[in-house]
């Protein structure tokens, strides 16, 4: 008897000693997150899965950062900074031209969420007003550099038939342009021109949505480390990302209040914002043709790539929830 005790204590010490020795399940991996636009909304369902814990709850601690364009964010990719972005299908081009990172999820197809806006006193009242017109955008080479540049190209205005320039994401910074007429339209999100019109500081023109059909618009990157070192913590992401966008679908009241708090627009821009755009999401990150096609032939539109490269390889599927 006294030795079948010593045995099954014995047994109880090897258990708990490993209980002790081995990493807690709940143990958190942090992935660092760069945003190629703070205000987006196929951007910024991120933040509200942060905040709400979803990413947690898929063993993730995210470090969020955001930049002002496709383009800065994948330098901070390129560089190492960063290990998940959170951008546009135009960043593929990048990818393409050797940027360490691989698409994993198309988060949205078509792009309600952009649109182009003019000062609030622009006699411009269609986007055949625009021609010949100084139109901001993001960054060279962005999505909203090829939206500019394509509205002239399916207008048959030529190369010359707009001028793009370049100024950053910064709501501050678009305003201004708009009260110095620096620039006599922009394109950028639709929340931003709604708030816009709330101080008659600038409005709304039409969405890009308009002229353009399915084009990848929300994409999610992992760097070409993180897949190989811990792919799982890819998968987590994605899956985090999903369930987040699950959330916005079905409570609507909550996500409009945490994306006013994020965007520092009000809660009735957001409303109105959530209406036009909620529709865009897919429902499982899975990659279209006709966004894959459209894409290819942008990057050459833009002078990224002298010609139309095999998507299959700038993209994988591999991650996306079973």
């Amino acid at each position: 008897m006294r030795d079948h005790c010593l045995h099954r204590f014995a047994a109880l010490a090897v258990i708990f000693g490993a209980l002790v020795v081995a990493p807690a399940a709940s143990a958190q991996t942090t992935l660092v997150v760069g945003k190629a636009a703070p205000n987006a909304d196929p951007i910024i369902p991120v933040n509200i899965g942060e905040q709400l814990g979803i990413f947690k709850k898929h063993g993730l601690d995210l470090k969020i950062v955001d930049f002002t364009g496709g383009s800065k964010m994948t330098q901070a990719m390129a560089a190492g900074a960063l290990d998940i972005g959170d951008g546009a299908g135009t960043e593929m081009a990048f990818v393409a031209k050797g940027a360490p990172m691989v698409a994993v999820c198309m988060s949205t197809g078509p792009a309600p969420f952009l649109s182009i806006g003019v000062p609030w006193d622009s006699p411009a009242r269609s986007l055949d007003d625009l021609k010949g017109k100084r139109i901001g955008v993001s960054t060279a080479g962005s999505l909203t550099d090829w939206l500019a540049k394509d509205l002239a190209h399916k207008k048959g205005w030529g190369a010359e038939g707009i001028t793009v320039v370049t100024m950053g994401n910064a709501p501050g910074a678009i305003i201004a342009a708009f009260r110095e007429h620096l620039v006599d339209a922009y394109v950028n999100v639709v929340s931003l021109f709604l708030a816009m019109e709330e101080n008659k500081t600038g409005r709304l023109l039409f969405p890009v949505s308009q002229y353009e059909g399915r084009l990848a618009a929300g994409t999610l990157y992992a760097s070409n480390h993180i897949v190989e070192t811990n792919p799982e913590a890819v998968r987590a992401f994605v899956a985090g990302w999903v369930e987040t966008v699950n959330y916005i679908r079905s409570h609507k009241a909550e996500a409009v209040k945490m994306q006013a708090a994020i965007t520092g627009f009000s809660e009735s821009v957001m409303s109105r914002d959530y209406d036009l755009t909620i529709d865009m999401f897919t429902k499982a990150c899975e990659f279209d043709a006709e966004s894959l096609d459209t894409l290819k032939h942008s990057f050459v539109d833009l002078g990224l790539l002298p010609s139309a490269p095999d998507m299959s390889k700038l993209h994988t599927e591999k991650f996306l929830p079973k």
